[in-house]
């Protein structure tokens, strides 16, 4: 497959990532950077990869170590972006949870079950995490009065109901539902809040092959047969990135997810 060609989509913009340090934080970090943005990579994963991607693409990137279900480490990560480049345009909120571990007894993730404290760390971290990251780029985006666009990662897991993994699609389904709010209170002020809705892609959450037991029911229920690659969900991130590609969307979440709702 031929790399799509760079256009300077994002020059001159900062992008905030968190969960940038891996996975599809990490790919929309290199993309961005291909595009002309320079990266402030939140995690609490070491950044340091990140960074050496960045650089290599040209651009400049700066890593913090960020819980993102702590308001002060939110707002610590903003404040790096405006310290460090100046302003603050673009949000991508990828850090997240998975809230099955497929070592484990599959009956102890079912509701019947669960432990309340597996279900409310998942909750803090997906949905409250992201909306306190949301927060801080908000307030720094109207001091700015130069609108931006906000990212947030859920995924197909958000509309899909899958036995065992509760935790996991109610906080998706919340992460949903908080860009379209946000969407709705921020459409007057120049800032767009959209989602990005993964299907079953190849990231250290989700390690499986196609033919293994757990690969064969995910790609039961999508038509391409294949997982998806992060830098594919990048692209999605790109489109809604960018202020004249996507300038009259908000509050939608699109889905690239090899063809998961196309009945």
């Amino acid at each position: 497959m031929t790399a799509p060609t760079t256009t300077g989509r994002l020059a001159g913009k900062v992008a905030l990532i968190t969960g940038g340090a891996s996975g599809i934080g990490q790919a929309c970090a290199v993309l961005f950077a291909k595009e002309g943005a320079d990266i402030v990579v939140a995690d609490l994963s070491d950044g340091s990869k990140t960074i050496s991607l960045v650089e290599a693409e040209g651009r400049k990137a700066v890593a913090i170590k960020t819980d993102t279900t702590k308001a002060e480490d939110n707002q610590a990560a903003v404040d790096l972006a405006v310290e460090t480049f100046g302003h603050l345009d673009v949000v991508v909120a990828s850090a997240g949870v998975a809230s099955v571990n497929r070592s484990e007894d599959p009956a102890s993730n079912l509701v019947e079950n669960l432990d309340v404290e597996k279900f409310t760390r998942v909750i803090d971290i997906n949905v409250t995490g992201v909306m306190l990251t949301d927060q801080a780029a908000i307030r720094q985006m109207l001091k700015q009065g130069t609108g931006g666009s906000i990212i947030n990662i859920a995924s197909t897991a958000g509309k899909i109901p899958l036995a065992g993994a509760a935790p996991y699609c109610v906080s998706k389904a919340g992460v949903h539902m908080l860009s379209k709010v946000l969407a709705v209170e921020l459409a007057t002020r120049g800032i767009r809040v959209n989602a990005v809705g993964p299907g079953y892609t190849r990231t250290p959450m989700w390690d499986v092959d196609e033919d293994s037991p757990a690969g064969q029911v995910a790609m039961s229920i999508t038509p391409m047969g294949r997982n998806g690659t992060p830098e594919e969900q990048a692209q999605a991130c790109l489109f809604l990135a960018d202020e004249k590609a996507s300038s009259f969307m908000t509050g939608q979440m699109l889905h690239p997810a090899g063809g998961q709702f196309t009945g």
